[in-house]
């Protein structure tokens, strides 16, 4: 499953003439997340913070939570091209490309922290707002379990369950970590420890051994 492009949820084609505006209202939507929660943001706070009227913002968005999907947009296309570049390295240094890929991950959505925790309130309301986070997670399963397979091809990785069903496992677990790390939840795992922490988790259920598994066996 792939998510919805923005034009496709509704969010109109973007204008030249309307890109400044379009901007400062992404803008002030990230900054006011992270002074307040997703649901008490309005369509008028956006507005007034861009410096529009309210007929204005709708030229450019037909809605509060069309804005907080395009946020979405610009932190997963971060994440992907990070993700991408991970995986083009050497297929012989399993636990740096294992590392950078979870890393991948959790650098975009920790450095833009007020989408990610506002993604994660909208998902229990928005419709819209699931299908792009489940549509984004069935990508990180998918490239995960080809990585798997490759692995397991190329001897470094031995059997064990269907390739697809270990990455569903790592990536919600990855999910679930990361999220309760950088929200501040407890128990939670230090921001600073998790990827490593995670790593060692990732390189044991896909190798059976822990770090330093740049050969095949």
């Amino acid at each position: 499953m792939s998510e919805p492009t923005a034009v496709a949820r509704g969010r109109r084609a973007p204008r030249t003439r309307g890109d400044d505006r379009e901007r400062a209202i992404l803008d002030t939507a990230e900054r006011l997340l992270g002074e307040r929660s997703y649901a008490d943001v309005s369509v008028d706070d956006l507005a007034r913070g861009a410096g529009l009227s309210r007929p204005t913002f709708y030229f450019y968005f037909p809605s509060k939570e069309s804005v907080l999907l395009a946020l979405l947009d610009r932190v997963v296309a971060e994440a992907r091209a990070r993700r991408d570049e991970a995986f083009a390295q050497p297929a012989a240094d399993a636990e740096g490309r294992w590392r950078q890929a979870i890393g991948a991950i959790a650098q975009p959505f920790r450095s833009h922290l007020a989408v990610t925790l506002a993604a994660a309130e909208a998902r229990a309301t928005s419709a819209a707002v699931r299908d792009v986070w489940n549509g984004v997670m069935d990508r990180f399963v998918t490239e995960t379990a080809t990585q798997i397979e490759a692995e397991r091809a190329r001897g470094a990785a031995p059997d064990g369950p269907p390739a697809r069903d270990l990455a569903v496992a790592l990536n919600w677990m990855n999910e679930r970590v990361l999220h309760s790390a950088f929200a501040g939840e407890q128990p939670a795992l230090a921001a600073d420890d998790a990827v490593e922490v995670l790593l060692v988790v990732w390189l044991r259920t896909i190798y059976g051994t822990g770090p330093d598994v740049s050969s095949p066996r």
